[in-house]
């Protein structure tokens, strides 16, 4: 089983890598392999809506940049992580741009994300967290995919980089999160 994350923070080790990797700690101590792919060292424009997607149906996007690598991942993994600070009380241009075209190559392509375990997590000052939880949660519901829950909304609190390392309920949180898309593989997986 492998879980991929992706982390749309413009920032490198900042407070979305700090809730990402709690989550992922917990996905690793049950065996479960992980991958970080950090959104700004890609290259992702947002969605041409040209449309060759639903032509080609390759599970590919026709515009050249590193989307095509990312969605890759997606396909291959069990599980999918999104992590993204609030921006104006919603995800960043480059997570948006990763949910956009994806979304839109899954769709083109027999839902080809269906059933796969879905979570997201959000790294907030103050507000505007949960409209941008809910982006990306919507994300994982128009692909059919599968959410489990936590014991409160997956945010953690914090502005400067690393003050999220403070929240301690924001990061207990991310270990229940962790601790229950671990689960929620098993039990796909069992059969």
């Amino acid at each position: 089983m492998k879980l991929v994350a992706f982390n749309g923070s413009a920032r490198l080790n900042g407070n979305t890598a700090i809730l990402i990797d709690t989550v992922l700690n917990e996905v690793k101590n049950e065996g479960i392999e992980t991958e970080v792919i950090n959104l700004c060292q890609k290259k992702i424009r947002g969605c041409t809506a040209c449309g060759k997607c639903y032509e080609n149906k390759d599970l590919k996007c026709v515009v050249n940049d590193d989307l095509n690598q990312c969605f890759a991942k997606m396909i291959e993994a069990d599980a999918i992580l999104l992590g993204s600070p609030t921006y104006f009380t919603d995800v960043s241009t480059e997570m948006k741009a990763l949910i956009d075209r994806t979304g839109f190559l899954a769709k083109a392509n027999r839902d080809v994300l269906k059933y796969k375990v879905g979570g997201a997590v959000v790294a907030v000052r103050r507000g505007g967290a949960i409209h941008a939880f809910d982006t990306m949660n919507h994300f994982f519901l128009i692909n059919q995919m599968i959410i489990p829950g936590s014991s409160y909304w997956n945010d953690g609190f914090g502005r400067e980089k690393g003050e999220v390392s403070n929240d301690a309920e924001g990061l207990q949180t991310m270990v229940n999160l962790g601790r229950n898309m671990t689960w929620l593989l098993k039990k796909i997986n069992a059969e």
